[in-house]
């Protein structure tokens, strides 16, 4: 599948702006089944200083710092990729889900670069409530696909998908406790889980193609930023899960970034300068099939 994705970021302030320092992850990966054919990011006002770089994960990440007095901040970026449905090999899926704990096999293929992943990070605290909940999918023995498939199965089903129980800030725990949340907090949740129990996991930030109901048109701007998870197989493959609608990532999935968690990889993010007391916030997020 191709597809053109736009992301758009509208910052609105009470007052004047007079320094606005920020990065942001808006471009998409190339990855053996994902290949990036264009971009572009666009920053109003215009920056007076810009960088793009590539992050300690690999992510392709982008430095602004504007000068001029503003009071409203409009970051776009549009991008094609083509995506294909990852693949994965029978004997990554069928080892035992006790294989994938790099810290008690450093010396497996690839453990080296993903025990950073099986540890705790600041947004995937190790939850004690949900690594117990992670328990009943990882029997002893279980294979690897088979054991995180029911993991992301039971979140679905026993999670509530509402975007009022939680904020960008919300912990394990909230989720835990409210049976509920967003994307960003069902993947953190299979991270606590997961790490919990020695498992190598990442979260993952990008996109997902809807499809209009039956009968309906396409709206434009009315997709969203979307987030998994992957977990490390050994050998170098990583299985990503999508617990919020229950699936494998497939070639609907443009992958934009990955790191520990949300804090790693979060679309935009910055400081600004100023003596306003209110700011608005507007994103309109398009993934059309080409």
């Amino acid at each position: 599948m191709r597809y053109r994705v736009f992301h758009r970021t509208d910052y609105a302030y009470s007052g004047r702006v007079q320094d606005s320092v920020g990065q942001f992850h808006l471009i998409p990966r190339e990855l053996p089944w994902q290949t990036v054919s264009s971009h572009a990011v666009t920053v109003d006002p215009a920056p007076s200083d810009v960088e793009r770089d590539i992050d300690y994960f690999g992510n392709s990440v982008t430095y602004f710092h504007v000068t001029d007095p503003h009071s409203r901040l409009s970051i776009e970026s549009t991008s094609e990729v083509e995506v294909t449905t990852p693949e994965y090999s029978e004997a990554a899926l069928s080892q035992p889900w006790e294989n994938a704990r790099p810290l008690l096999a450093p010396d497996t293929t690839g453990a080296w670069s993903a025990t950073e992943f099986a540890l705790e990070s600041p947004r995937a605290a190790l939850e004690q409530s949900a690594r117990e909940y992670a328990a009943a999918s990882l029997l002893p023995g279980r294979p690897l696909g088979e054991a995180v498939s029911d993991l992301m199965h039971r979140i679905h089903a026993d999670f509530d998908y509402d975007s009022t129980a939680t904020t960008v800030t919300s912990t394990v725990a909230d989720a835990m406790r409210k049976r509920a949340g967003v994307c960003q907090d069902f993947a953190h949740l299979a991270l606590s889980g997961l790490r919990g129990h020695g498992v190598a996991a990442r979260y993952v930030s990008g996109y997902l193609a809807t499809r209009p109901a039956p009968g309906q048109e396409r709206v434009f701007g009315a997709d969203a930023s979307h987030a998994w998870l992957a977990v490390w197989a050994p050998g170098g493959e990583w299985l990503a899960i999508d617990p919020t609608n229950d699936q494998w990532a497939d070639d609907r999935y443009v992958t934009v970034a990955w790191g520990r968690d949300y804090g790693d990889v979060s679309p935009v993010k910055g400081i600004i300068f100023t003596k306003a007391k209110r700011s608005t916030l507007r994103v309109s997020v398009d993934v059309a099939p080409l």
